[in-house]
Formats: C-alpha cells, structure tokens, sequence
C-alpha cells in the first residue's frame, strides 16, 4: 500500500513575515542552489523584505508535514505603478491589481500540481479585478505555464539592471 503525504496550504500576512522570513529565504535557497552564484539571485532576501513590508502582503506556503516545500506570495499594486503601465494602449477597468511576485517550488515536488496550487490559493478571492506577474524571457517553458493558467503576454521589462528581461503577464481575475 502507497503511502501519501499530505500536502497543507497556509496562508500568511504581513504580520505573519517575521515567522515566516527564513522559511521562504530556505525554500528559495533549494529552488535556486544551481544559480546561487548569480548576484541578483543572492538578493533575494531584500525582496522578501521589500514585499512582506508592504502592509497587503499576501503568502501561501504549501507543508508537508512540518517541512515547507513552496509558496507564493505578492501584493496589491499600489495605484499608477502597476506592472502593466506602459504595456496596455488603454489602462483595464477597473485598474485594482494584485501582483505576484513569486512562486517557487522546491526542485523534489516540481511537476506535481503544486505550483498552481499555490497560484490559485494565493489569488483566489482576492478583491482586485487582475492579477499580473513577470517571468525571466529566457524561461518560455514557465512563460506557457503560466499563459495555460490565463495570463497573458502584455510587454516585456527589465526593472533592475542587473536583472533578466522578464515578460510581463496579466490575468483577469473576474472573467473577464
């Protein structure tokens, strides 16, 4: 007989990311130890400081057992710096937007349905009529995952020079 392991999806808040901080800092460390080296992957922790700052900081970490295995997290866009300015010929109505910042699955439980697990816990019910996300251009495997689960290419964006162009994508959470 076949033991499973039960996977568990919980969700965190801003008020939640001192207790939460390593863990994600742990999981990245696993999900990127072949690009470790890479300067703006070392800068990781100043990302989760930067997001889980921001007061709508939203995280699902998906446990297995007591070990954490992936999360996602993200934020609302704060009004005129949403990630498909500059993109779109006619802003979306409405414009509220939530962005995902990351999702990452450690290497053992990829390809397992985890990913969009977590996707969907992290944006289901939320209030924003979008959602938007960036993904390195030199990834198209993940740029095609992510167009299955309905985003959309809108641009493209480099916001850091030491960054990789990312392909801007947005979804609409709404059905629209």
């Amino acid at each position: 007989m076949e033991h499973r392991v039960t996977i568990d999806v919980r969700r965190y808040s801003h008020d939640d990311l001192g207790h939460i901080r390593q863990t994600l800092l742990d999981v990245h460390e696993d999900a990127y130890a072949d690009r470790r080296h890479e300067e703006f992957v070392q800068r990781f922790p100043w990302f989760v400081d930067h997001w889980g700052g921001n007061p709508g900081f939203s995280c699902v970490i998906a446990w297995e057992e007591s070990r954490p295995v992936g999360f996602s997290y993200g934020a609302p866009a704060t009004p005129g710096r949403e990630w498909w300015q500059g993109h779109l010929d006619t802003p979306p109505e409405p414009t509220a937007t939530f962005s995902v910042s990351e999702l990452m699955v450690r290497p053992k439980w990829r390809k397992t349905g985890l990913g969009p697990r977590l996707h969907d816990a992290l944006i289901g019910g939320r209030p924003e009529a979008w959602a938007v996300l960036t993904v390195d251009t030199k990834r198209p495997r993940l740029q095609a995952m992510y167009e299955g689960w309905g985003y959309r290419k809108i641009g493209e964006n480099r916001p850091f020079a030491d960054s990789p162009v990312y392909a801007v994508m947005m979804k609409s959470l709404t059905g629209r």
